[in-house]
């Protein structure tokens, strides 16, 4: 397992509403383990906003399947993955942090065989400092590729296989997250907010999340699809 991040988790951002029927699957015992998993959903809030100041929540009866989280638990998804590290480690796989995959490699008959690390001390110009270290070539049977949505072997890959050839074309969205402390009376562990409407126009697909976790802290954020006609509408403001 290459991870470039330097501890496993480190790129995973994401304040998360987390169904557990994988983990369980993976880990039957993974309460009895310590998995972070522990902010079970206690309601799910989804609310129309209509101006800065006024909204009107949606009754449960048109809120669609996908936004009831019963038996859903509240969680930082980097500290679950840093805990399923731990968990792999245990298993016997090998764990590489602080190592990109820079290249793919492929055998005689064009076949994945594996990838390799990029070079490590490498100077802004190209050369080689005292401290450099070449890649490592990774060599296995199978090759699972976890890069996100547009990773440079992913699009590589994409392009050399067809592998969306029949496929509709990707839609893609920003989101936009941060982690607030609260004041104590204003949080309620378990707590799941999803907002549509305001600030965004009518034209415009996107809406706003807001998760109470545990520690008075809520993971709030945006997220809008790139596909807006709008070239003044700024996501981040």
């Amino acid at each position: 397992m290459v991870e470039k991040g330097a501890e496993f988790g480190a790129h995973i951002l994401s304040g998360n509403v987390f169904e557990p029927r994988g983990l369980a699957e993976l880990f039957p015992d993974w309460k009895e383990k310590g998995a972070p998993v522990t902010t079970g959903v206690v309601r799910d809030d989804v609310y129309y906003m209509t101006s800065e100041h006024k909204a009107t929540r949606v009754p449960n009866l048109f809120v669609t399947r996908s936004l009831h989280n019963e038996g859903n638990y509240v969680i930082s998804l980097g500290r679950l993955v840093g805990w399923m590290a731990e968990q792999a480690e245990e298993l016997g796989v090998n764990l590489f942090p602080g190592y990109a995959a820079a290249e793919v490699l492929y055998d005689d008959a064009g076949h994945v065989r594996g990838v390799a690390t990029g070079d490590m001390g490498i100077a802004r110009d190209g050369s080689e400092k005292p401290s450099h270290e070449p890649g490592y070539e990774l060599i296995g049977r199978q090759t699972i590729f976890a890069e996100g949505c547009r990773g440079s072997l992913g699009k590589e890959l994409i392009a050399r296989f067809n592998l969306d050839e029949a496929s509709d074309p990707q839609h893609y969205g920003i989101g936009l997250k941060e982690v607030w402390e609260i004041d104590a009376d204003k949080h309620e562990p378990g707590v799941v907010v999803h907002t549509l409407g305001w600030p965004l126009p009518s034209d415009t697909e996107g809406g706003g999340f807001l998760y109470h976790a545990e520690n008075n802290q809520v993971y709030l954020g945006y997220i809008i699809a790139l596909d807006y006609t709008n070239p003044y509408l700024s996501p981040f403001d």
